[in-house]
């Protein structure tokens, strides 16, 4: 059993042969200029200066043996799993769908939808793609854990209170005991973020615990 001393809100113990990695949607889209998440008129380098403690996270992991999964999220081309609502709502100068500088927006398939080339996917690891919030809604993840026998998951990726919280809470529900990677997650809105951190690990950490990526990598003697 491994444990994070410096955990918030108190120390994390977890074993590495039960615990993955869920890197969520660190995606050209939301990390690069001229992205879906620039067209929304957010500041896309608040998302790319987590870049070193996400791959401090994955570097980590990958040395550990712990598995990595990685999602993305994107709609069919023909957007039969994007409700009209998602695809409606806010005023961006490119709504999904429609052909941006990166391919259409958050298709499958298309350059947008890919993991930026800092932090992805090696052979072997898997890659999810998902239509909602969530990376368990209308997706495998739930039968990829349960095969890999885990039990515990580290969280990193974007954007804190949307994807990757909606993702902890879905895990916190299914019995997962979950660990939010502090400097491998950001919000294009910095207090969103802080708020978030301190949710998750309210209440005697009712949805999770929060800690730095080179906690983890003490913690596992990396």
């Amino acid at each position: 059993m491994a444990e994070i001393s410096k955990a918030q809100p108190f120390p994390f113990e977890f074993p590495p042969d039960k615990t993955a990695v869920i890197m969520i949607d660190m995606q050209r889209d939301f990390m690069e200029p001229g992205g879906f998440g620039e067209t929304l008129g957010n500041d896309v380098d608040l998302l790319r200066a987590i870049i070193p403690g996400a791959r401090l996270l994955l570097d980590t992991a990958r040395a550990k043996g712990i598995p990595v999964i990685h999602t993305r999220e994107c709609h069919k081309a023909d957007l039969s799993d994007c409700p009209p609502a998602k695809r409606e709502r806010g005023e961006p100068t490119l709504r999904i769908g429609d052909d941006g500088p990166m391919g259409r927006v958050l298709i499958q398939g298309e350059p947008g939808v890919e993991i930026i080339d800092e932090l992805k996917a090696l052979p072997g690891e898997t890659v999810i793609d998902k239509p909602g919030k969530g990376a368990f809604y209308a997706t495998p993840l739930g039968s990829v854990l349960q095969k890999l026998g885990t039990t515990h998951l580290l969280f990193g990726g974007v954007t804190t209170e949307v994807c990757v919280q909606t993702t902890m809470r879905e895990a916190n529900d299914r019995g997962f005991t979950c660990l939010l990677v502090e400097d491998a997650t950001e919000s294009y809105f910095p207090e969103f973020k802080a708020v978030t951190l301190d949710m998750v690990r309210a209440q005697g950490a009712i949805v999770g615990w929060t800690a730095t990526a080179k906690d983890v990598a003490d913690a596992l003697g990396s």
